[in-house]
């Protein structure tokens, strides 16, 4: 099993920038897939950004050129740099890891909030 633990959330004024960070523990995660998921209120939660072990990224049209998306396999963290936020990345973000035959695993969330 995989514990997924994330942080960096807060309260952002539009145009800026925050970091989340997913710290995983309990085994290696070098070789999981490593995504970001959102749900916003009263919706349903979709793919954010996801890093392969190669690794390869893939972004949702509506964050392509603002986030980024990376891993550090020697720390066990992933993070979502966050750039030219907007109202609408309000959300709560959730870590996934995901492995073939290890399984699939979310962490709690963290709470973005993007308001002026």
């Amino acid at each position: 099993q995989v514990q997924l633990a994330e942080s960096g959330g807060g309260l952002v004024q539009p145009g800026g920038s925050l970091r989340l960070s997913c710290a995983a523990s309990g085994r290696i995660i070098d070789n999981d897939r490593m995504a970001w998921y959102r749900q916003a209120p009263g919706e349903d939660r979709e793919l954010v950004a996801f890093i392969t072990s190669e690794p390869v990224t893939y972004y949702a049209d509506s964050v392509k050129g603002r986030f980024t998306i990376s891993r550090d396999n020697d720390k066990s963290l992933v993070y979502l740099q966050m750039n030219s936020l907007k109202p609408e990345d309000t959300a709560v973000y959730y870590c996934n890891a995901w492995h073939r035959t290890a399984g699939n695993y979310w962490g709690q969330g963290t709470l973005v909030t993007v308001s002026s």
